[in-house]
């Protein structure tokens, strides 16, 4: 057997087990559980503490265990067996024009007809590639991305050039594009850091809002005047997570937001990561049930 021919068997075995990665458990339908996706590695998380009826949870988190024991290379390379590739096949770089806005963003999963859309918004100094790289923060954007392709959704990790008016402005433009991509199907944006202006900016603006199902906060600066927004009038699920020793934005003015929400009986979760730093949330966040729980309110 030729060389050539080796390859082109290569290419085909990895084309067709891309595609059992990629149809496992089936597209899920918009409001329906999403297909499992390396649960064993990432859901299995001991609950410290619980509140309010479980919508507040304390998780343990140890550093050498989390990272240290879960990394190949601390920080930079997670362990082979948290990832699989086959989702690349389904992910492109775009610059996106939104109303003569440029905005470029990595796509994983259909251009059109998704199930359901997730956006993450990354911090300061990030850009799209963080929210893409399959080996960074244990390998949760890797589930992130085959959790959603993989239940026939699509996921969106774009370069936000700032975190004010502008940044929330080009970001309701890829709401409203991926809205119209696959219409009437749910949209989750996601912000990290200081990327949760953009969040607080998007909670504000009642087009947006209208194309919104839910939203992910995690290690984000509070927004004290929320409750006067369109997302809080329109009761879309929100879902906080933080570590409690974030030393850029304190866990607790996110919790007492949380406490006054829930107190209101507004839809609303809190995880708090035990000794968790800033990052922790992005690392240790179980995607497939916050978006489980989004998806199903």
């Amino acid at each position: 057997m030729s060389t050539s021919d080796c390859t082109v068997i290569s290419a085909i075995a990895a084309f067709f087990l891309s595609a059992v990665t990629l149809s496992s458990g089936g597209p899920a339908r918009a409001a329906g559980a999403l297909a499992p996706f390396k649960d064993e590695l990432f859901s299995k998380q001991t609950v410290l503490q619980t509140g309010d009826d479980g919508a507040f949870e304390v998780i343990d988190y140890d550093e050498m265990r989390d990272i240290n024991g879960r990394d190949q290379i601390p920080q930079k390379r997670v362990q082979q067996k948290y990832v699989a590739l086959g989702i690349r096949k389904a992910q492109v770089d775009q610059t996106l024009s939104l109303d003569g806005v440029s905005l470029d963003v990595t796509r994983v999963g259909p251009a059109q007809n998704a199930a359901f859309t997730v956006i993450f918004i990354h911090g300061r100094d990030g850009d799209r590639r963080l929210g893409a790289n399959d080996y960074s923060f244990g390998g949760n954007f890797n589930r992130l991305k085959n959790l959603a392709a993989g239940n026939g959704g699509v996921y969106y990790s774009p370069t936000v050039k700032s975190f004010d008016s502008n940044g929330a402005a080009a970001i309701a433009g890829l709401i409203r594009y991926a809205s119209a991509q696959s219409p009437g199907r749910p949209v989750i944006l996601s912000c990290a850091s200081m990327g949760s202006q953009v969040c607080w900016g998007i909670a504000r603006d009642e087009a947006s809002v209208q194309r919104l199902k839910g939203m992910l906060i995690m290690s984000g600066v509070t927004d004290p005047d929320f409750t006067r927004s369109a997302f809080y009038r329109a009761k879309l699920p929100l879902w906080f997570a933080h570590g409690s020793r974030d030393p850029v934005y304190a866990a607790s003015d996110q919790q007492a937001l949380f406490e006054r929400l829930y107190k209101a009986k507004y839809p609303t979760r809190f995880t708090l990561f035990q000794t968790g730093n800033h990052g922790t949330p992005i690392r240790m966040i179980d995607w497939r049930r916050v978006l489980n729980w989004i998806l199903a309110a």
